[in-house]
């Protein structure tokens, strides 16, 4: 019995070193780029981002616009069996100054399935004060946040866009649209030391 409790706990350890290795892989952490490159390629990836949404929720492009700012991530999640971890990149945007923060997410969790999915997210930041914290202090989303993609008195994409914390609204994308659930739980945003 306790060989099976050892083989178990071994098999554990391996399925999440695996996993956190294939999110450091497919996240581009070991890219080799240097900095200019790497923050070019995160506006690039923030503008497809923002493309994608206007595409699938036209509605947000005024949300944006009239918004403090930005943030758009792109994450790869890795499931193995009970496992799943997440990581990314990303860019938060002050639509005043066009001054870009860089920053990174990550999350890990237990939750059934297998494979890879890539996925986007943007952030729409209602005022100066909820941008700041964001940023600066790092976000931690404790609460798991779902949300159906369908339509509101308030327009498709207010009906998309769900509120994750009082001034932050939040949509989820895959390639093919707006996540029928958008969940954040568990996940952490922080700067990007190397890139700011």
């Amino acid at each position: 019995m306790e060989q099976f409790k050892f083989l178990s706990i071994s098999r554990m350890l391996r399925m999440i070193l695996l996993a956190l290795t294939a999110i450091v892989m497919f996240s581009g952490f070991w890219s080799g780029q240097t900095i200019d490159e790497k923050r070019a390629e995160r506006l690039k990836i923030s503008n497809e981002t923002l493309q994608l949404l206007f595409k699938h929720a036209p509605e947000a492009k005024s949300m944006i616009a009239g918004s403090y700012g930005y943030a758009a991530f792109s994450n790869v999640g890795v499931n193995l069996i009970l496992l799943s971890a997440e990581g990314g990149r990303g860019m938060a945007h002050v639509n005043a100054t066009g001054k870009n923060t860089y920053m990174n997410m990550a999350s890990g969790g237990v939750g059934f399935g297998l494979g890879i999915k890539d996925f986007r997210a943007v952030f729409i930041f209602e005022n100066k004060a909820v941008f700041d914290q964001f940023v600066n202090e790092g976000w931690e989303a404790n609460a798991q946040a779902d949300a159906a993609a369908k339509l509101s008195e308030k327009g498709a994409a207010y009906g998309a866009a769900i509120t994750v914390a009082p001034g932050i609204r939040l949509y989820k994308l895959t390639q093919n649209g707006l996540a029928l659930q958008a969940t954040i739980q568990g996940t952490k945003y922080w700067k990007d030391d190397e890139l700011n």
